[in-house]
């Protein structure tokens, strides 16, 4: 019997989760409210064309969703596109995939602790934002030092209490647009406007609403414990990302009946909860401020500790300084110098980036990772493969396209600084395995002990 094979007495995952199950899963990661988040500012960047940009978004996703389930297929443990493309293309490039993957994992906590403290201040007036900033990257480290995180299901629970404030926001949200009583050129103006369309700048508001499917790829992650892994996986992906942007277009398309125009917001990064005051009145600005910022402390706790064990995963595996990085507190059992530094970084970018360009530069990364997703599954099952069908060449293809646009789309900030965060890495990476002669450096996350 091989080494991997497993004991008839042994336990094993249980295949006891079907399509739905995954398909809510999906959602609990992306989050229903996921695009209130960045609607100020891709409406100030695609001049208010705010649906347009996400329906242009679910296209790119719902292809790169296809080659993620297809990909999981032949990788139904790994679940990343890091080992995707270094298996498929080639390890140099599956070692640039992770760094960016990198940065994202970095950058998630920044841009959660500067929604959080934006938040914060429209319900506590007279702290300084610099104050928030500092306070909430201690809360996040604070809770990850002492090993406190949400379970599974008081992350279905806030999900559900989500879906409850968003249908209480849309129904005020309808109620106020009846009584406005628009004139029917009004009812399109969200998806295109004549006066104000401009395609490059719609593509740009796209490259970050895109930021509305992300997580969407942590349901290949179970497919160990899938029934029917092959089929559903890719199914409960593809669903995630449809409903995701239905909910999404929805959502933005009452808000800019609601406010009328795309600009004039009293704060650009939190400019959905001032259209939930306009449509609710006082009572649901505030709903909306503390559901969004209880959700965001809990994205960014999860985020934070993600980037923590990512390192740890580094360390562990001789990738980065394993002396620092792998070290682990012996009473908490948690990567307490990775916690404390990812806590610096949060402080410091929350002072330093604004919340679109750290969601751009998130976006930077995001997009090279399914590039990469894209490339491998066209080259597994069309140049590789024995039997090819259109699908194959077409939708992979397709995907890589539409990406490759919406990263090309992103402003130029946001492209140097993800590209002097890449050439980095690449030269690092370059050094620390012989010009990618060696042991390719890993960007898996440790496991959860």
């Amino acid at each position: 019997m091989a080494a991997t094979d497993l004991r008839a007495d042994q336990p094993r995952l249980k295949r006891s989760l079907g399509l739905w199950d995954l398909v809510f899963y999906g959602i609990v990661l992306i989050q229903p409210v996921a695009p209130m988040g960045i609607y100020g500012v891709v409406s100030m960047e695609a001049r208010g064309h705010v649906v347009t940009t996400i329906l242009i978004g679910m296209i790119a996703m719902l292809l790169t969703a296809v080659s993620y389930g297809r990909m999981a297929r032949v990788y139904p443990s790994a679940g990343s596109a890091f080992t995707y493309v270094g298996g498929e293309l080639h390890p140099a490039l599956g070692y640039a995939t992770g760094w960016s993957m990198l940065m994202d994992y970095v950058l998630n906590p920044m841009i959660c602790t500067i929604w959080c403290s934006k938040a914060a201040m429209n319900l506590v007036h007279g702290l300084p934002y610099a104050i928030w900033i500092v306070l909430f990257a201690a809360l996040f480290t604070g809770l990850n030092l002492r090993g406190i995180k949400a379970s599974a299901r008081t992350n279905e629970v806030l999900t559900i209490v989500m879906g409850a404030v968003l249908v209480l926001f849309l129904g005020a949200a309808l109620r106020y647009i009846l009584q406005l009583h628009p004139e029917p050129s009004a009812l399109t103006r969200p998806f295109y406007d004549p006066a104000t369309f401009s395609l490059p700048l719609v593509l740009t508001g796209a490259s970050i609403a895109s930021l509305t499917y992300i997580g969407f790829d942590g349901i290949s992650t179970l497919s160990e414990e899938v029934i029917d892994p092959r089929r559903n996986i890719m199914r409960a992906t593809v669903l995630t990302c449809l409903i995701t942007g239905v909910l999404a277009s929805v959502q933005v398309y009452a808000a800019q009946l609601v406010w009328g125009t795309w600009n004039g917001f009293p704060d650009v990064d939190t400019a959905f909860t001032y259209v939930a005051g306009r449509a609710g009145g006082p009572i649901m600005f505030t709903l909306l401020n503390i559901t969004l910022l209880v959700a965001n402390v809990g994205s960014g706790t999860g985020a934070h500790l993600g980037a923590a064990r990512l390192l740890y995963g580094m360390g562990r595996s001789g990738a980065v300084p394993p002396a620092f990085f792998a070290a682990v507190d012996p009473r908490t059992h948690i990567p307490r110098n990775n916690v404390l530094l990812i806590g610096a970084c949060a402080a410091a970018g929350g002072l330093l980036l604004t919340y679109q360009l750290g969601a751009e530069m998130l976006n930077f990364g995001a997009f090279i990772a399914f590039m990469g997703v894209n490339l491998a599954a066209f080259v597994h099952y069309w140049v590789r493969a024995e039997r090819r069908d259109a699908g194959s060449f077409l939708y992979p293809l397709l995907g890589f396209a539409f990406c490759a646009y919406l990263w090309i789309s992103l402003r130029t900030p946001a492209k140097l600084a993800g590209g002097a965060w890449l050439a980095a890495g690449i030269i690092y990476g370059a050094i620390k395995t012989g010009g990618f002669r060696r042991d390719l450096v890993s960007f898996e996350a440790a496991p959860e002990s």
